[in-house]
């Protein structure tokens, strides 16, 4: 969610943090502001909405000094506005923060009790002032901060300045990431390596408890008893992540067309494509040992999960146990002693997903993970991680991370078949063919772009639309009514096109699109007998399907998008970008923020 950038450097830096904060708003935002300290003197500016008010306003009443921090914030308490945007002030103290202060209310009144005046809605400005009184008491600043950050609980990343010390900012992770970068006489913080990579490569990540004394000439580690910590210095990637639009309109858009080249990077990492087998990757664990895995997630990486399920029961006969990661981490699941995990995140930084991981460990079952960014806190506390290689994902809404997971997913269900003896050498075989297949025939699903934004010029003017799927076609139909309600905010539902019957159907009217993803599979049938019930009711069906599918509907249709004719096991990863493009054209075509949709961040670091 937020972003945090904090620079000890040599030259002026609130440009550069304004540009590092740039390099954040895929993350979702609704407010900026960034402190410096100059002469001494303590000095903000803020801004609601996006950072481009930030910057006239600094271009209007510019900020000097060569320390200073800054924050992208999405809202958690208190209204979006310039009041409630960070950096927080109290006296002597500067803070900027991500997560939730759990214990807030508490340290609130207390500190109202002690005099203190609020200025904001938001739990951040507690943690200004508990600071603040600490330096009233005579504590140096660094042991101000520590003493402050004792007091807290929650899920939290910070960054502090002070008034007068010109070499100093405190920064502390409990929950959300919080790097070191490190410079030739200058020093930085970031919540993501990215924010990092103009100024270096070259990170050091805390981790939960610790806190760090930044300085020009190097930093100090520290956990919350106080003791110095070493942490290792690693070299990053996010100095090769170039985050430009290029030709495209959106990010969205453009990471849409980057699918068929990622998905074939992925499944490269994965299979051997030239002899017809899964890679000898390693695991943690023996698929032929376990009898059950457990999947947790959230959002679309959830979807990607349930895909999963279903693959790997059918080809690799194993059962599989899915939440959603914010119902998990409190069911208090029995795991038994021969069963494994697997969680799914994009950023590898969801908080609700790390605490499901972290509720896994506890009962000492292996831990894997498929993650986008290898350096992530779920990434570091899995025994295996299946990197996705999708490259940043800009825009908030999830398009080729979703299917870089089902490319993870598909490689894994085969390695996990082979292992267990469901599946031949010769199906594996087949099986991997198919999948070296799939970049293909992503790459032929772009090109109906025509046809899929005429169908989004009919959703633009409905505020209800319906998706329908059977199998992992389901699934899909979750993740297609997700993005359409995430970037267009249109109302989306999905639902198993068998489950029509058991309510859904009483909204079907001659108002009402209904959305059909059925390739022509073992049970295309019954998806068109659904569809028939739709037609008999005067609903407006768009059929995704493939030329058979098409030629076998017999049906009427607001608009019918072919696509080639694809495997089953590939089909999922295929049919996804039409839902994308679906989604895209129709928020285009409505004029909403494509790649920051209201309310909605693109890592959720909070529960």
């Amino acid at each position: 969610m937020c972003g945090i950038v904090g620079i000890v450097g040599q030259a002026p830096v609130a440009p550069l943090i304004v540009d590092a904060l740039k390099r954040l708003e895929y993350r979702g935002y609704d407010s900026a502001g960034v402190a410096t300290l100059d002469k001494g003197k303590l000095d903000r500016r803020r801004a609601e909405g996006k950072l481009v008010n930030l910057e006239r306003r600094l271009g209007d009443d510019p900020l000097g000094g060569t320390i200073g921090i800054g924050h992208t914030r999405w809202a958690t308490h208190g209204v979006p506005n310039e009041a409630n945007a960070h950096p927080h002030f109290a006296e002597d103290v500067a803070v900027v923060h991500n997560g939730i202060i759990e214990n807030f209310s508490e340290l609130r009144d207390e500190l109202k009790a002690d005099g203190v005046v609020f200025s904001s809605q938001t739990d951040t400005e507690v943690v200004a002032h508990l600071v603040a009184r600490e330096l009233k008491n005579g504590a140096s600043a660094q042991d101000a901060a520590f003493e402050a950050l004792k007091r807290l609980r929650g899920a939290f990343a910070l960054a502090i300045m002070f008034r007068g010390e010109e070499d100093l900012i405190v920064g502390a992770r409990n929950g959300p990431p919080l790097a070191v970068g490190h410079g030739d006489g200058e020093m930085y913080l970031g919540s993501d390596a990215i924010a990092l990579a103009p100024f270096t490569n070259a990170i050091t990540y805390l981790e939960d408890g610790d806190w760090v004394a930044v300085r020009r000439g190097g930093m100090e580690i520290f956990d919350m008893a106080g003791q110095p910590v070493e942490r290792a210095r690693q070299q990053s990637v996010g100095t090769s992540l170039l985050v430009d639009k290029g030709n495209h309109r959106h990010f969205m858009e453009k990471e849409i067309h980057e699918q068929p080249e990622m998905i074939s990077h992925t499944l490269a990492h994965y299979l051997d494509f030239a002899g017809g087998t899964v890679a000898d990757f390693a695991l943690p664990f023996d698929f032929a040992k376990i009898e059950r895995l457990a999947i947790s997630a959230c959002g679309t990486a959830y979807l990607a999960g349930l895909i999963g399920k279903y693959w790997l029961e059918r080809y690799a006969r194993l059962p599989v146990d899915i939440d959603i990661a914010s119902e998990f981490r409190y069911r208090e699941m029995p795991l038994p002693d021969n069963s494994a995990a697997l969680f799914i995140s994009q950023s590898g930084e969801t908080a609700d997903t790390l605490a499901s991981l972290r509720y896994c460990r506890g009962e000492g079952i292996p831990i894997t993970a498929i993650v986008n960014v290898r350096e992530s806190t779920i990434a570091r506390e899995s025994d295996g991680i299946f990197p996705t290689l999708a490259g940043p994902e800009i825009g908030v809404a999830s398009t080729k991370a979703f299917t870089c997971q089902l490319s993870v997913l598909a490689a894994l269900t085969l390695k996990a078949a082979k292992a267990r003896g469901t599946i031949s050498a010769e199906e594996e075989k087949a099986l991997v063919r198919q999948l070296s297949e799939a970049p293909r025939y992503a790459s032929q699903a772009l090109k109906l772009s025509s046809g899929i934004e005429k169908v989004a010029r009919e959703l633009s003017h409905v505020r209800h639309v319906l998706y329908l799927g059977r199998d992992t076609n389901y699934p899909l139909a979750l993740e297609g009514a997700l993005k359409l309600k995430e970037i267009s905010y249109i109302h989306a539902e999905g639902y198993a096109a068998g489950e029509l019957k058991h309510g859904p159907i009483a909204l079907i009217d001659e108002q009402m699109p209904v959305i059909v993803i059925a390739p022509h599979d073992r049970i295309f049938e019954k998806t068109v007998s659904n569809m028939q019930e739709v037609a008999a009711r005067g609903g407006r069906i768009v059929l995704v399907t493939d030329e058979k599918g098409a030629r076998n509907a017999t049906l009427d249709t607001l608009e019918t998008i072919v696509l080639p004719d694809v495997p089953e096991f590939v089909a999922p990863i295929v049919y996804a970008l039409p839902i994308q493009m679906l989604a895209y054209h129709t928020a285009v075509i409505m004029g909403t923020d494509v790649d920051q949709p209201r309310n909605l961040a693109k890592s959720v670091t909070v529960e």
